[in-house]
């Protein structure tokens, strides 16, 4: 390990001791994280999960940090239809929100979302809200790192495509803790396990049993599911079939999307790249257009939520992605919270 890593580890054993013991919300918590720095598909993850919640009766609450969203928090991320049942009218949406919770409150309108960094004061304000009652569900966001909420179950989620990256912590590679924290998780989800290269399931599974040997391991895929227009209109899969697209994104794993959009049926004629949670300026968009030379423009659900307020040709689309896993899974995450 390098100075900086060291350096890294060190300042993360001083966090875990500095919060102590975590703060316990009057609700079931089930948080979903990862051990690595973005792409493991953390938000398809948490919309299935609280689509899968609403299904079997419950009242689920995500709690997200909202990451390069302008407002500090706590604040409402939630569709219009939803905002006559909240009293407070403090609401977040757009860049206001960050890219992530915006699109999980496209997706997910009846679903209450709250954008604050210290998440147990986020779940303290939307039972405060009375949208919630202590026999709400919350899903934590992007939580296996934020020790200062107690949850009931941790799911770990490891990217198939890109497991640890040179297995080196941040900022020398891609981990945000050591091998070891995985004994932390009580469930662990392989994710993108169909674009695995072969072998790539059994090792990254051993490697898992090495540091925790007792939760269950499951594998999930990341399928597309249609595609979606800015104005909210859907569109067939069956219109990129051997079409020639451009293809642009800003998100952590770009080539796993290329991929995704391959595996559709489309020819990738041009494509940009964008850093992760990219924010998108008029000069992007004319630069966009040009480049596409009359290609239609597909991007992800993502990046579309960002680029709303600019100046969107008719042929952008954003390919919408779908979680799918074993009903195994939901019946054992949903059987530790009874």
């Amino acid at each position: 390990m390098g100075l900086l890593s060291a350096l890294y580890g060190m300042g993360l054993s001083c966090k875990k001791r500095f919060y102590g013991n975590p703060k316990k919300l009057p609700a079931k918590v089930i948080s979903i994280g990862n051990l690595t720095l973005g792409g493991t598909g953390k938000t398809p993850a948490v919309i299935a999960v609280a689509q899968e919640a609403k299904e079997r009766g419950l009242q689920p609450c995500i709690l997200t940090r909202g990451y390069k969203g302008k407002v500090k928090g706590p604040c409402f991320v939630q569709s219009p239809e939803h905002r006559s049942q909240i009293t407070d009218n403090n609401y977040c949406t757009g860049i206001d929100a960050g890219d992530e919770p915006a699109l999980m409150a496209d997706i997910l309108k009846d679903v209450p979302i709250v954008k604050c960094a210290d998440r147990y004061r986020g779940g303290k304000y939307a039972l405060n809200s009375k949208l919630l009652t202590p026999d709400s569900l919350f899903i934590l966001d992007d939580g296996f790192q934020h020790w200062k909420l107690h949850r009931d179950v941790d799911v770990l989620l490891i990217d198939a495509t890109n497991p640890f990256g040179n297995e080196r912590l941040f900022p020398e590679g891609i981990l945000r803790e050591p091998f070891s924290a995985m004994k932390r998780a009580h469930i662990v989800v392989i994710t993108k396990s169909d674009m695995a290269a072969e072998g790539v399931i059994t090792a990254v599974t051993r490697r898992i049993k090495q540091h925790n040997d007792e939760a269950p391991i499951f594998t999930a895929c990341h399928k597309p599911a249609g595609l979606v227009t800015a104005s909210g209109e859907s569109r067939s899969l069956d219109t990129l079939r051997n079409k020639g697209i451009y293809a642009f994104s800003g998100i952590a794993n770009p080539a796993y999307f290329h991929g995704t959009l391959k595996s559709a049926g489309a020819r990738i004629a041009k494509s940009m790249n964008f850093r992760d949670h990219y924010a998108y300026s008029h000069k992007d968009m004319d630069r966009i257009k040009s480049d596409a030379a009359g290609l239609d423009i597909i991007t992800t659900e993502k990046d579309l939520v960002k680029i709303r307020g600019l100046d969107v040709p008719e042929n952008l689309s954003a390919l919408k992605i779908g979680f799918s896993i074993d009903n195994d899974f939901y019946d054992y995450l949903f059987g530790r919270i009874q």
